[in-house]
C-alpha cells in the first residue's frame, strides 16, 4: 500500500464531497489517499493480508501543549502531519493553538482497563503518516482498531481489509464505526464533514422509565423488600463494621464500638458500593448501612442531569449548569450549541466523565469537534461552563474561581429528612480567572489537594465569610446560604419523588453522607435583579473528610449521632428538609 496525493476534483464519496463544497476555502491543505500497490490485489482470508501502523504522537490531552512546546520535532512532525505552515526552528504559540485545534480530525483513543483511577484516564494518539491519510468511507474497505502489545509496552493500530481488492484500490475506514442511526452518523461526522443540526429540537425532556432500569440492571443493584423501620433501645450500644479509616480513627463516641465481625454489625459502614439490598432486607432487616438503593441518581453526573429536569423543565433547573448526555443527547447538544454560536453567545463548555472525581479526564473547551470526539473515549456530559463566576480576591493572586462544598446528612427518604454539617470547605484556583488559557489547570479548576507541586490556599469557613462579605457587602453570606440550601432541598425532593428506581428508594435501614460541590454564578432574577445563582457541579459519595476529621475532631460523632440515633442538639448540623 502507499500514500498518494490526490487532486480534490478526483471522484470521491459523492455525499462528503457535496458538503466539503460548502467549507470556507476548501483545498487549503493537501489531500491524500492510501491505495492498493500489491499487484495480485490483497485477499480478505489471507491472514498476511494484516497489517500494524505506528503511532506519531500518544498523549493526555491535558500535556499536549507542554508536549508540542518541549518534545524536539513533535511540533514539526505534526504540522506537517496536519498541512499546517510552519517554519520556524523554535515553537511558536500560534501554531501550537492550530495543531491543539486540527488534532480532533486526528485523533484515536484507548484507555486502560488497570490501575489507578490516574492511570485509566483516556490516552489519546495520532497515527503515523500513512496511517493518519487513509480516509473515511461510508462503505469501507478496511477496519483499525488499537492494540497494546504488552512485551513492548506500546500500542499499534491493527489495519484489516474487509473484502478484497485490487491493485489500484483505495483504502478507507468509517471514521463513525458502530454507529447506525444516520441522525447520530452525521454528528460523528462532523468534525470533518461540516453540517448544520439546527432543525434538531434541543429540549431534553427527562428519559424514559425504561432508562432507569436499565441503569438498575447495569449496576447489578437488587432491591430491598419493604420492611417496617427497626426500633433499638434508648440506649443501645450499636457495633459498627467498616473499612473507612478516617472512621476507624476518629469516630469516639460511646455509643457506637467496632467490631471485625460483619456478620454481627448493627450498622455497615462500607467504602465501597453496597449491591444487595434484597437480601439484607430479607435477612438482616434491622442492620443499618450508610447507602441508599439508586444514590446513583445523585452520584452519577448523568443521573444527576436527568432527576434535575424534574425540578426546572427540559433545560434543567436554574441551579444545574445546562448538561447533555453525549451519548443520548448529541444531536440536541449540537443544535443548541451551534444555535447560540449563531446568536454570538458565549460556548465554552466543560466535558466530564459520567462517575469520575477530582477533576480526572476533565476538560474545558470552546471547541464542537473536540467535544464531539471526546464521547468516543468514555461516557460523558457536557455541562455549560460557568463564564461568569463570582470571584474571590486573593491578596497573592487577584481576582479566582472559588467552590464550595458541602457536607449533605441524608437520614430517610420517606419522610425526607436532610441535613447540612455548619461547616462547609472552599477550594480556589491559583491564578486570576480569565475565559482563556483552557488547558490552565491553575487558572481554571479548584481541586489542588491531589495535584503534586500545586499550591494548596486554604481558608475556613469562618474566615471566609467575613472575606466575601466585605467583597460583597450587598450580598450578605445568610443570604447567598439560604439559596444555596434551597437548591439542595429541590434536588434531593426530585431525587427522591418517584419509586425506585426512578428515585432514591425508601429503604428505612438506609442513611448516608454526601458532598456536594457548587460555584456560585451572576445571574438575572426575573424582577432583573443581579444575583449571586448556586451552581450545583456535582455529589459525592463516601467523600475524603480528611480535612474535616483534622479540623473538627467531632465530625464522625455528629454525623453517627445525627444519622444513627436521631440526636441532634449538640451536633453540628441543621435541618434543611
Amino acid at each position: 500500500m502507499q500514500v498518494e496525493e490526490v487532486d480534490e476534483e478526483e471522484e470521491g464519496d459523492e455525499e462528503m464531497e457535496e458538503e466539503f463544497k460548502k467549507k470556507p476555502n476548501p483545498g487549503n491543505e493537501p489531500c491524500f489517499k492510501v491505495i492498493v500497490t500489491n499487484e495480485n490485489g490483497l485477499q480478505a482470508s489471507n491472514p498476511n493480508s494484516i497489517f500494524l501502523i505506528d503511532h506519531a504522537w500518544t498523549y493526555r490531552v491535558e500535556h499536549a501543549r507542554q508536549q508540542l512546546l518541549h518534545v524536539p520535532g513533535l511540533l514539526h512532525r505534526m504540522t506537517n502531519l496536519m498541512g499546517i505552515d510552519f517554519h520556524g526552528e523554535i515553537p511558536d504559540e500560534g501554531s501550537i493553538e492550530q495543531v491543539l485545534r486540527e488534532m480532533w480530525k486526528y485523533n484515536q483513543t484507548y484507555q486502560l482497563s488497570q490501575g489507578t483511577a490516574e492511570e485509566k484516564v483516556p490516552v489519546w494518539y495520532i497515527m503515523d503518516e500513512f496511517g493518519s491519510r487513509i480516509q473515511h468511507s461510508d462503505q469501507p474497505s478496511f477496519a483499525t482498531a488499537p492494540l497494546f502489545y504488552i512485551p513492548q509496552q506500546i500500542a499499534y493500530t491493527v489495519l484489516w481489509p474487509l473484502r478484497d481488492l485490487e491493485t489500484g484500490d483505495e483504502v478507507t475506514r468509517d471514521y463513525a464505526y458502530g454507529e447506525t442511526d444516520r441522525l447520530i452518523r452525521k454528528c460523528v461526522l462532523l468534525p470533518w464533514v461540516p453540517t448544520e443540526v439546527l432543525d434538531v429540537n434541543c429540549f431534553t425532556p427527562e428519559p424514559s422509565d425504561e432508562h432507569y432500569q436499565a441503569i438498575l440492571a447495569e449496576n447489578k443493584e437488587k432491591l430491598p423488600i419493604a420492611i417496617n423501620p427497626p426500633v433499638y433501645d434508648k440506649d443501645k450500644v450499636f457495633k459498627v463494621f467498616t473499612d473507612i479509616q478516617q472512621v476507624l480513627n476518629n469516630l469516639t463516641h460511646p455509643r457506637f464500638v467496632f467490631t471485625d465481625n460483619e456478620g454481627k454489625a448493627d450498622i455497615l459502614y462500607n467504602f465501597s458500593h453496597f449491591k444487595d439490598y434484597r437480601k439484607l432486607s430479607e435477612e438482616r432487616p434491622e442492620v443499618m448501612l450508610n447507602q441508599f438503593p439508586c444514590e446513583n441518581l445523585l452520584t452519577v453526573k448523568d443521573c444527576l442531569a436527568s432527576i434535575s429536569r424534574r425540578a426546572g423543565g427540559p433545560d434543567g433547573p436554574r441551579w444545574l449548569p445546562r448538561t447533555f448526555n453525549l451519548q443520548t443527547e448529541l444531536p440536541q447538544f449540537i443544535s443548541y450549541f451551534q444555535q447560540r454560536d449563531r446568536r454570538g453567545e458565549d460556548n465554552h463548555w466543560i466535558c466530564k466523565p459520567w462517575n469520575l472525581a477530582r477533576s480526572l479526564d476533565t476538560h474545558i473547551t470552546n471547541s464542537l469537534n473536540n467535544i464531539i470526539r471526546h464521547r468516543e473515549s468514555s461516557p460523558k456530559v457536557v455541562c455549560k461552563y460557568i463564564e461568569n463566576p463570582v470571584l474571590f480576591h486573593r491578596e497573592d493572586v487577584g481576582m479566582v474561581k472559588f467552590d464550595i462544598r458541602y457536607v449533605v446528612l441524608l437520614r430517610s427518604v420517606k419522610p425526607l429528612k436532610l441535613y447540612i454539617y455548619d461547616v462547609f470547605w472552599l477550594r480556589f484556583s491559583n491564578r486570576a480567572f480569565s475565559l482563556d488559557d483552557l488547558d490552565d489547570y491553575e487558572k481554571h479548576f479548584t481541586v489542588m489537594n491531589y495535584a503534586p507541586g500545586v499550591t494548596l490556599k486554604q481558608v475556613h469557613c469562618e474566615e471566609f465569610i467575613p472575606l466575601f462579605e466585605k467583597q460583597y457587602p450587598e450580598y450578605p453570606w445568610t443570604m447567598v446560604q439560604a439559596n444555596i440550601f434551597k437548591a439542595f432541598a429541590e434536588l434531593f425532593q426530585v431525587a427522591s419523588a418517584k419509586p425506585a428506581p426512578l428515585g432514591i428508594c425508601d429503604y428505612p435501614s438506609s442513611r448516608a453522607i454526601y458532598a456536594v460541590d457548587l460555584m456560585l454564578k451572576w445571574d438575572t432574577s426575573r424582577d432583573g435583579k443581579r444575583i449571586m445563582q448556586p451552581q450545583i457541579l456535582e455529589v459525592n459519595f463516601n467523600p475524603d473528610c480528611d480535612r474535616a476529621c483534622k479540623y473538627h475532631p467531632t465530625f464522625f460523632n455528629d454525623v453517627f449521632s445525627t444519622l444513627f440515633l436521631d440526636e441532634t442538639d449538640s451536633c453540628h448540623v441543621t435541618c434543611i428538609v
